[in-house]
């Protein structure tokens, strides 16, 4: 299996996953369910459950395994987009091609979607992990994606962002938000991989670096995207960091240094990786990334 079918593979058992952990439900509770699978079922690259799969299977699992794990890390992904869009955050009007989750069913439903997603991310690892998992790998991952989305972690990043539409960052600035913001559920997704399969320290350690480099490669290339790319190819609006006055890479550093550093850290990304065996997929898939026009 090549890496864009397996990728594709992944995508289908996380869009499976997520229809069984965030079933449809009538009454009382319908709408909160609609909002919740409004956009944790809106497709996308799933690039998270992916990595933290692939990473399970590198260290002797089998990746169909950790998918309760795989679904949580996306709906933390999810109601962290959700949040972003939201008025008071980022104000878009499309993710993924679709309105955002408040164009559809009001800020306050969208607000209470993306809590809803948050809490039950941790419901499903801790409710649905499987026996082959043991006990303590389950505990040890559910308390990384605690601390990579948390205060310290993504939270964090999207705190020093909005900091940052009052005043201009400098480059470090600039690059510790982005680590915490877009690299900390990378590297969160890849750890996680790595603790669930019982890794030791230097295969965390090395699965760490890719999801940290990869991170800052990939939103270097979503900066590029949002000044060079189309609205139809992203399903988002472009140019709207310009609109919005948001300090990004290409602000910081201008388009021809940017593509530089996007090839760089891709680069270190899968130096990270290079001597694990069966890394392939990890490399294709970093540099299919820095390569992409949506």
């Amino acid at each position: 299996m090549d890496m864009a079918e397996k990728l594709k593979e992944y995508a289908r058992l996380t869009q499976e996953g997520l229809e069984t952990y965030l079933p449809e439900q009538a009454g009382a509770l319908e709408t909160i369910f609609q909002a919740a699978r409004y956009s944790a079922l809106a497709g996308g690259k799933r690039l998270r459950p992916a990595l933290l799969m692939e990473f399970y299977a590198l260290h002797g699992g089998k990746a169909a395994e950790a998918l309760p794990f795989a679904c949580a890390l996306e709906m933390v992904h999810t109601y962290s987009l959700i949040h972003d869009d939201l008025p008071c955050m980022d104000n878009d009007d499309l993710r993924r091609g679709k309105p955002t989750n408040h164009k559809v069913f009001g800020e306050a439903t969208a607000l209470l979607a993306g809590d809803s997603l948050l809490t039950r991310a941790f419901e499903t690892m801790l409710c649905h992990c499987p026996s082959e998992i043991p006990a303590e790998n389950a505990l040890k991952a559910a308390g990384i994606l605690a601390a990579r989305a948390g205060m310290e972690g993504m939270i964090g990043g999207q705190v020093m962002d909005l900091d940052f539409e009052t005043r201009r960052p400098d480059k470090e600035e600039l690059s510790r938000m982005v680590y915490l913001k877009t690299g900390c559920l990378l590297m969160a997704a890849c750890e996680m991989g790595c603790a669930l399969a019982g890794a030791g320290p230097e295969e965390m350690k090395k699965a760490r670096l890719y999801g940290e480099k990869l991170g800052l490669a990939f939103q270097i290339q979503d900066d590029i995207l949002d000044v060079t790319g189309s609205t139809e190819k992203l399903g988002k609006p472009v140019g709207s960091d310009a609109e919005n006055h948001k300090n990004t890479f290409v602000s910081c550093y201008g388009l021809e240094e940017c593509r530089r550093l996007a090839r760089e850290n891709t680069r270190l990304a899968v130096e990270a990786v290079d001597l694990l065996p069966g890394s392939g997929f990890l490399t294709e898939l970093a540099w299919s990334l820095q390569k992409r026009d949506h």
